[in-house]
């Protein structure tokens, strides 16, 4: 696969690039997960992390069921039947469109991903029918999204949609402040009663688990993978300003509706990944 010129001169928030030299999140996410689009090199780079967080793997898990348990609530209880899947990574089980049409089988999903191993490899099996969708984008460029043709012609404007940044707006590379200000641009572009469904690394601020964070930050930042930013509390309440939050708000992401009581104590990644879903008004 050949990457155009404007992937490669994109700045820090580009793609990685179907390359087999550097890791990939994308693919180390396929690693943790069972899945088959990875390298040496995106296998080597998540052992490089365990060393500073041995339970590394559990973040991609966690994050994995709490996106299942989200659409279920989206799909069964809050009655959405059209979502915006903004950093869908590589196809595996339990998908976006595969909770959700369980439910609703018309419901309609697009899926929007910028690296090139997702475009390669995942479209065909994230259009698996005609109520899905797959475009290639920058997550972290809300107009060129938003505006995209696709996403106004399969998504119907005047009813509600969820909105999901699921794991993506950590990599966000750039002025800390950003994030805050995408995501803006998204709420304000959605009608009233849609959704807004994220997770993101979680900085407690604090003792032990902050001091792990720091390391975990630092690891992937002498990493190929450029770098990530944990947030607090506060920080990631500031991501959903305007909108109302679900209870019970903003939670480790083994606390958003677990399906049962948590027979062990969680572990040091499961304690500093945090979500949670609001509603726009």
């Amino acid at each position: 696969m050949v990457v155009s010129a404007e992937v490669r001169t994109a700045g820090a928030n580009a793609p990685v690039g179907v390359d087999p030299s550097r890791a990939s999140i994308a693919r180390m996410y396929d690693y943790v997960l069972g899945g088959k689009d990875h390298y040496q090199v995106d296998r080597d780079e998540l052992e490089r992390l365990r060393q500073v967080m041995p339970e590394v793997a559990d973040l991609a898990f966690e994050n994995r069921r709490y996106l299942i348990r989200v659409c279920r609530f989206l799909a069964e209880r809050a009655g959405v039947e059209q979502y915006l899947d903004c950093g869908s990574g590589l196809p595996t089980t339990e998908n976006v469109h595969q909770v959700v049409q369980r439910v609703e089988k018309l419901s309609k999903v697009v899926y929007v991903d910028n690296d090139p191993v997702v475009v390669a490899h995942g479209r065909a099996l994230l259009e698996e029918n005609d109520r899905t969708r797959f475009i290639a984008g920058d997550i972290f460029e809300p107009k060129s999204i938003l505006e995209h043709d696709t996403v106004r012609q399969h998504l119907d404007w005047s009813r509600p949609i969820a909105l999901m940044f699921v794991a993506t707006l950590h990599h966000h590379q750039g002025d800390r402040h950003r994030p805050a200000e995408i995501m803006r641009e998204y709420v304000e572009a959605l009608p009233s009663g849609s959704y807004v469904a994220l997770s993101h690394l979680f900085d407690p601020g604090e003792g032990g688990d902050h001091d792990t964070m720091a390391a975990f930050q630092e690891a992937i930042a002498k990493g190929s993978l450029g770098g990530a930013t944990a947030r607090t509390e506060s920080e990631i309440r500031e991501l959903l300003t305007g909108l109302e939050l679900v209870e019970p708000g903003v939670v480790l992401l083994a606390n958003w509706w677990p399906d049962g009581p948590s027979l062990t104590p969680l572990n040091p990644a499961q304690r500093l990944i945090a979500g949670a879903v609001a509603r726009k008004p």
